[in-house]
This record gives C-alpha cells, sequence and structure tokens, in this order.
C-alpha cells in the first residue's frame, strides 16, 4: 500500500493502486489506525483497488491546524476521491469509521456504490436517550485515557473485541493514540440527526457482532426497523470491531455483499 498524504489537510492515506475496475474504502474505528484492516487489505486487494485512510488524530494524520475536526472528514475524503480519479466507490466503516461513512455518504451520496457499516448506529435517526448514554460512556472512557493511556487501552480493548489476538492487536494500536486527539472528535456529536434519509441510491450493509454490548445490537435492531430493504448480519463468536474478530468470515459476507452490487439496480432518488 502506497502512503499518499492529501494536499491542504491533515490526511494521510493509503492506496493499493487502480489495477482493478473497482474502489473500496475502509474508514477504521476511533483510536486505532488503518491497521486494523490489514486483513482486509491483504484480501480484497487482489479483488478491489482498496483505499484505507488514518482518520484525523489518528495514525499518521496528525498535523493538523486550527479548527480541523473529525467533522471535516467527508469533505476530505471528497477530495481524496478527486485525487485518484474515482467517481464512485464501495465505503466500508467499522465503529467512528460507520459514522464517518454515512456523513459521506449524506454529503455525497452519488459517489457511493454501495455502503457497509458495522459496530455503528444510524445517525440520521439516532434516539436521544441512546445518543446521551453513547455519550456518556465514551466520556467515561475519554477520563481514563487522562488518567492512563495503558489503563484506557487495556479497558478499550476489551469492548472493542472478545478475542485474544484481536484484543492484542487493538491494544498495540490504541496505545499509540495522541491524548491530544481526543480534541479532534469533538465534533462528532454534530454529524448525527442533521440528515433524514429518504431511498438510498446504493445498497446497505450493516451488522454487528452477537457478543457486542447490549445498546449496539439494539442499534443495529432500529436501523434495522427504520430501514428494513438494508441487509443486516450478526457475527457469530464476535464483538464490536467483527473485521478483526472473525477475518475470514467478515471477508467473506463483505465480498458476497459487493458482489450483488454490481447485479443490482437501486433508486436514484436520495431525500435530505
Amino acid at each position: 500500500m502506497k502512503q499518499i498524504k492529501l494536499e491542504n489537510s491533515p490526511i494521510v492515506y493509503y492506496s493499493s493502486g487502480s489495477e482493478q475496475d473497482e474502489w473500496v474504502l475502509f474508514l477504521h474505528a476511533a483510536f486505532v489506525d488503518h491497521g486494523m484492516f490489514q486483513n482486509q487489505t491483504e484480501y480484497f486487494r487482489g479483488k478491489f483497488n482498496v483505499l484505507t485512510v488514518d482518520l484525523i488524530g489518528h495514525g499518521q494524520s496528525v498535523n493538523t491546524r486550527r479548527g480541523d475536526g473529525i467533522d471535516k472528514m467527508s469533505e476530505w475524503i471528497h477530495e481524496i476521491l478527486k485525487a485518484e480519479g474515482i467517481e464512485k466507490i464501495h465505503i466500508v466503516g467499522v465503529s467512528l469509521g460507520a459514522v464517518v461513512a454515512q456523513d459521506f455518504a449524506n454529503h455525497y451520496p452519488d459517489e457511493v456504490k454501495s455502503l457497509a457499516c458495522f459496530g455503528g448506529y444510524d445517525i440520521n435517526h439516532f434516539d436521544p436517550k441512546m445518543q446521551r448514554e453513547n455519550s456518556g460512556k465514551q466520556m467515561l472512557m475519554m477520563l481514563k485515557a487522562l488518567v492512563s493511556v495503558k489503563w484506557f487501552a487495556k479497558a478499550n480493548k476489551e469492548i472493542s473485541a472478545c478475542t485474544p489476538q484481536a484484543q492484542e492487536q487493538f491494544y498495540e494500536m490504541n496505545i499509540r493514540f495522541p491524548k491530544k486527539s481526543f480534541r479532534y472528535l469533538a465534533s462528532l456529536n454534530g454529524l448525527v440527526n442533521r440528515f433524514t434519509t429518504g431511498q438510498r441510491p446504493y445498497p446497505l450493509l450493516i451488522g454487528c457482532g452477537q457478543k457486542d454490548i447490549p445498546m449496539e445490537l439494539a442499534a443495529v435492531e432500529a436501523w434495522k426497523a427504520g430501514e428494513p430493504d438494508c441487509e443486516v448480519i450478526l457475527f457469530e463468536n464476535a464483538g464490536h470491531c467483527v473485521n478483526m474478530d472473525v477475518p475470514g468470515i467478515f471477508n467473506e459476507a463483505l465480498e458476497d455483499f459487493l458482489a450483488k452490487t454490481g447485479r443490482c439496480r437501486y433508486n436514484d432518488l436520495y431525500l435530505r
């Protein structure tokens, strides 16, 4: 994967090249980096052109300017696609990446070929009570990080993955997350409940691990109720970061979804 710095931004992204016909973009969870998709990069790069990104404040995307925040990620992703000459792309997001993926789809629906979100929630119709609960849990984790990054990373790995291997992989990335980067997540709530979803011009896949927290399972259920035409996958023996807990099963399920995308037609109407 070639490392590339997006001009006039703090964002660093990674490209496998343009030898294949279609592109897929992977957006990672909070407190780690593009490395959480190492298995997916290796699996898909011979079938798709693969892009991964270090979200702002994560990995190599830390050379920021005043006013930069997570709320600008969609614009930066749009600029990445322009720089690479990509008109449409499959987008896969996990956790925080699922939020960013949806925000991009809200702003640039015509650039989305398909959308797959795991360990996330419907940012356009997020229950206020669930949102407050989620914000409270995030604040508690942030306080742990301010006391000790190691304490924070140890607690975080236990709720982010359930297999020992995935937990250790998550921990090794999380331990490198700079405390100062929390500031770039401050605008996250500004992405929630700003748009109203109409008929999507692309297929949607949502899911999570069966061992994820009850709030996430409830969020997926509520999302399915609001968009009954979407596909849903609950992964056995997986927690929050399903792509790390059960990479083989995840890759096959995602590949099947992406393959079906090319055989289906979807309505071009998208209401905001």
